[in-house]
């Protein structure tokens, strides 16, 4: 079956950095167009980046300039490069898998920025 696998939360200080992954298996993950997503405690989830399967990116503007989507379809595997995080950006943040008809999500990592 179709995995989605976060990695790479945690607690980081205001204007440090972290790097999330995503790790998919059970699909043909080149074919995919892989998302972020965030959500904040009591907030609607969010996109916070896409990247297509050729690797074009659109980021939300809260985000634009600090965070990096970036894919590499050999390890099957999207990676968000988080920097200047600020205390807005504590989420927990999900990986999203679209293709076609289907639609998959990860369960998610807690990103919390905090001095």
């Amino acid at each position: 079956q179709v995995q989605l696998v976060e990695s790479g939360g945690g607690l980081v200080q205001p204007g440090g950095s972290l790097r999330l992954s995503c790790k998919a298996s059970g699909m043909i993950f080149s074919d995919y167009t892989m998302k972020w997503y965030r959500q904040a405690p009591g907030k609607q989830r969010n996109l916070v980046a896409t990247i297509i399967s050729g690797g074009s990116a659109v980021y939300a503007d809260s985000v634009k300039g600090r965070f990096t989507i970036s894919r590499d379809n050999a390890k099957n595997t999207v990676y968000l490069q988080m920097n200047s995080l600020q205390p807005e950006d504590t989420a927990v943040y999900y990986c999203n898998g679209v293709y076609a008809r289907y639609n998959y999500w990860g369960q998610g990592t807690q990103v919390t920025v905090s001095s």
